[in-house]
């Protein structure tokens, strides 16, 4: 019974890290086609807002897609490691989850900086 939760568990988790892939994938669309309605609204407006928020919304679906290799990664391994009786936390997927959200964080905040 014990494994039966270690593997809902790990399932939960993978789950979790799925949506905030997806999350951040969607902001960064958003972000990015932020960039074309500045276009459209304000034509005068510098070349440099709309072409950094392409390059930035861009930069963000990377990173959930980046965020879901790593949790694809982090469930299969744990999941093998749950049947072998031999499982390890490790704490790699999530100080790479910190410093993606960290990098994220700064983006936005050079971009909102930068439009201002």
């Amino acid at each position: 019974m014990s494994r039966v939760t270690d593997h809902m568990a790990n399932e939960r988790t993978y789950l979790a890290w799925v949506r905030t892939g997806i999350t951040i994938m969607a902001l960064g669309f958003v972000v990015a086609k932020f960039g074309i309605i500045i276009r459209e609204l304000v034509p005068n407006a510098p070349a440099t807002s709309y072409h950094l928020s392409a390059a930035i919304g861009i930069a963000l679906v990377v990173a959930g897609g980046f965020m879901q290799v790593l949790a694809l990664r982090s469930f299969l391994r744990n999941r093998a490691s749950i049947e072998r009786g031999t499982f390890e936390p490790s704490t790699a997927g999530e100080i790479s989850a910190g410093i993606i959200t960290l990098l994220i964080a700064v983006l936005l905040i050079v971009y909102l900086i930068i439009t201002l």
